[in-house]
């Protein structure tokens, strides 16, 4: 079977700046069932990067390795490495909750807590043992997810009161609340209307001056509206779960090097 390096002419490196997230050799497997394969992939600092391909490729299976959420699932097996910031998450020292904390995560369809708004962004914080500022806090948080404006009089509402696509930035204010350094999101769109997705593609764009953002997405027209660069991975007996191109945005849509690549972001496979 192809290893990744088989591929290794159509992944880019950075070689002139230390990457703040990088996989090697990384593989997950569900019991027996392979899920990704020898991943090894570098995440710039303040970067958007879309993970892209056909569905049952492994997109969210790589999207939670970067935060340990696997370990929540019994089947899973991990193996291989995952460096932030120079260290590998997946070392026996280190907690996994830090990690959660640090790298963020933003599910496909919005999960506020039954909670008041307010409660729900002030979370994590509370957690963390934080509870002085709190209001300014829950306040900058909404601000940085583009949402205070329509909730600051309703803070005391149920966040499950609220529209979706407000939701849904409500709970990109809870993860921003504990100041992360990585944000993961899972076709945080999918489940919104256009106008809704379009709030949250602008602010994706916005918050990637101030941290990292790896977005799975199977709209192709949102990945080349709001990434930096854009990882394809590849379904199929043979390839299942391997990363086939990594490249800049325009590299990727507009100059593949892979014929899978091609047939994949103008539509002949999916």
């Amino acid at each position: 079977m192809l290893s990744q390096t088989g591929y290794a002419e159509n992944i880019v490196t950075f070689d002139n700046i230390e990457p703040i997230l990088e996989s090697k050799d990384l593989s997950v497997a569900y019991g027996n069932t392979p899920a990704i394969q020898d991943v090894s992939i570098q995440v710039p600092k303040n970067s958007v990067v879309a993970l892209i391909g056909p569905s049952g490729c492994g997109k969210s299976t790589l999207l939670r390795c970067f935060n340990r959420m696997n370990d929540l699932i019994p089947s899973a097996v991990v193996s291989g490495s995952v460096n932030f910031s120079g260290q590998n998450i997946y070392h026996d020292d280190v907690d996994p909750t830090e990690i959660r904390f640090r790298i963020g995560m933003v599910f496909q369809r919005p999960n506020p807590f039954p909670k008041s708004i307010y409660e729900n962004v002030a979370f994590g914080p509370r957690i963390n043992g934080i509870t002085d500022d709190l209001d300014a806090l829950v306040e900058t948080s909404l601000k940085r997810a583009a949402v205070w404006d329509e909730v600051k009089d309703r803070l005391n509402d149920s966040g499950l009161s609220i529209s979706g696509g407000q939701q849904q930035r409500i709970c990109i204010a809870r993860a921003l609340a504990v100041n992360p350094e990585i944000v993961l999101m899972d076709e945080p769109a999918s489940a919104l209307d256009p106008i809704s997705t379009q709030a949250i593609e602008q602010l994706i764009q916005e918050l990637s001056s101030e941290v990292t953002i790896i977005i799975v997405t199977h709209n192709m027209q949102q990945a080349t509206r709001i990434s930096d660069y854009a990882a394809v991975m590849m379904a199929g007996e043979e390839h299942v779960g391997r990363l086939i191109e990594y490249g800049t945005n325009d590299q990727v849509f507009d100059n593949p090097k892979d014929e899978r690549t091609e047939a994949y972001v103008t539509g002949r496979i999916g």
